[in-house]
Formats: structure tokens, C-alpha cells, sequence
């Protein structure tokens, strides 16, 4: 059975065919522009498809909430032109097909859940560090919705005592979107991440935010497993700075040996590499 999916990005739109499985058999990336072409370009590559269900991680904030009028939608969101944007409702009328929707970084967890480094957990959380922040949450066996969708992204930190920088997040400022996020990074040192690499107080600074931010996840959601990804954690050295960081911060409370002898197994880059949230969009086509 063919499953269309759709990782669907504030700069681009990967879609794909695969089947049950999560195999991919073909993938195609169109740039994000404005709603109307920006569907015509998806809309006609699954038309050389016969998909049967289609599934749609995407960037927020969204609607998830079916008994509402405005389920399916993208809501109140920066990206120009996608406010109150019916992405769900396009895709049905133009194939007639079952609709699998989610937040982009939900579509990342459940795909690693069922196919990466959490399969057979029931539960994990998927932090991806990159332009923004954002985390996925699967708890107890199910994608966490509740009154919207996870935005833990934009957690409160505590600044660094050295950190003089007020925080780029125009909402929060000292959330942890605000202070850890690729661009803050730049604005805080006058450069971006990837010309920052020798620097080691940088990745000091940023380990001890993200750090700050898991501790917190792990007293409020107790994951068995912690994912994470985006661009600035493929600098490489930042993995075993933040897991010593966690260990550091928790300071021996919570008492469990994933975190206290095998933390290297506990906090983890994704096994499906790039392609989380495309695999777990055809998982929520196969759901839908």
C-alpha cells in the first residue's frame, strides 16, 4: 500500500511515497512559498502517486483538535501568508483520502518510536535544536495533544550568571528557544554556530542551556528515551557535553541507571538520521 507523506517546513516541503513498512520508494523537496503554489507543486507530485492515505508533520502552531471548525489548520503562526491556513482540508479535497496531521516535531518522535532509537518504548520526547526549538512528545503508548500541542520549546531557563545576552525569542526571551536556538547563538557572538566550532566556551554555554531544558523534561515527562537533533547539534563535541551537564544539573535525584551509568544510551542522536519527520508523516498516513 502506498502512503503519502509531507514534512512540512517553514523554508521547505519534503514529500514522499513509501509504504506501511516506512520504506521510501521516492522523495522530492519543494520550496515553502505561498500557500496556493506551494499546494499546487505538492498536490501535482502525489498525483503521479496512487497514494492511499497521506500523513503531515508540520510547523506550527496548528490545530489538532477534531471536534473544532478550524482542526487541521495551521494557526497563529509568523510564516507569511499561512495564518489560518487549512492545510488538511486541501489535501482531502484534492484526493478523497484519510489525513493523518501533526506537529512536525510529534512526527519526528512517532517515527523514531516505531522505526528508530525508541522502538518498543512506550515513551520518548524528540528535541530538535536548530532555527528554533522544538519537542515532540510520546507518552504512554500516544502523540501528547492536549489543550494545543506541546511547545516546549519555550520553556523558561535560567540565564547563565556569565551569559550577558537578554534572549532572541520575541515572546519569552529567556525561554530556551530564546537563548539556545541557532540564532541566538549568532546574535549572542556575532556569528553563526558553524564558524563558532574551535570555540569552546560557546558549546560550554549552549550544553548548559540544553541541559537545563532536558533536566526539565525529564522530571515533567520521565521519557525512557531522549532524541536530539536539528543543526546545532550536529556539532558533534555538544553530545557529551549536555550529557554530563544532565547528570551534573539532576544531581543524583533522579536515581536510574540509564541516566546514571549509561547516559550515552539514555540521550541520543536519531537512528533514522535525517528522516524522522518524513517517516513518521507516512506513519500518520498508516494512523490516519
Amino acid at each position: 500500500m502506498l502512503i503519502g507523506g509531507i514534512e512540512a517546513g517553514g523554508t521547505k516541503m519534503i514529500c514522499a511515497v513509501g509504504d506501511e513498512n516506512g520504506n521510501i520508494m521516492d522523495r522530492v523537496s519543494f520550496p515553502t512559498r505561498q500557500p496556493k503554489e506551494t499546494f499546487e507543486d505538492m498536490i501535482g507530485y502525489f498525483r503521479k502517486w496512487e497514494i492511499k492515505a497521506l500523513g503531515i508533520g508540520c510547523f506550527g502552531p496548528l490545530d489538532l483538535d477534531k471536534r473544532s471548525k478550524t482542526y487541521g489548520y495551521i494557526t497563529k503562526t509568523p510564516k507569511a501568508g499561512w495564518e489560518y491556513c487549512n492545510i488538511v482540508g486541501t489535501f482531502k479535497e484534492a484526493f478523497g483520502i484519510p489525513v493523518g496531521f501533526d506537529t512536525d516535531v510529534n512526527g519526528a518522535v512517532l517515527g523514531e518510536v516505531t522505526w528508530g532509537a525508541a522502538k518498543g518504548l512506550d515513551s520518548a520526547i524528540y528535541i530538535t535544536v536548530g532555527t528554533g526549538v522544538g519537542v515532540g512528545v510520546y507518552l504512554n503508548g500516544g502523540l501528547l495533544h492536549g489543550l494545543v500541542h506541546p511547545e516546549a520549546g519555550h520553556i523558561l531557563l535560567s540565564r547563565h550568571p556569565a551569559d550577558p545576552y537578554e534572549g532572541k525569542c520575541p515572546f519569552h526571551k529567556n525561554c530556551m528557544e530564546g537563548l539556545a536556538a541557532g540564532p541566538a547563538i549568532e546574535a549572542r557572538w556575532g556569528k553563526k554556530g558553524v564558524e563558532l566550532t574551535d570555540r569552546d566556551e560557546v558549546w560550554e554555554l549552549e550544553a548548559y542551556y540544553i541541559a537545563q531544558a532536558i533536566m526539565d523534561y525529564i522530571l515533567v515527562y520521565s521519557p525512557q528515551k531522549i532524541i536530539l537533533w536539528g543543526g546545532v547539534m550536529h556539532q558533534e563535541k555538544l553530545f557529551p557535553m549536555v550529557r554530563e551537564e544532565v547528570k551534573r544539573l539532576l544531581n543524583g535525584y533522579v536515581s536510574h541507571e540509564a541516566i546514571l551509568d549509561s547516559i550515552e544510551d539514555y540521550i541520543v542522536s536519531p537512528a533514522l538520521g535525517e528522516d524522522p519527520g518524513i517517516k513518521g508523516a507516512i506513519r500518520l498516513g498508516v494512523l490516519a
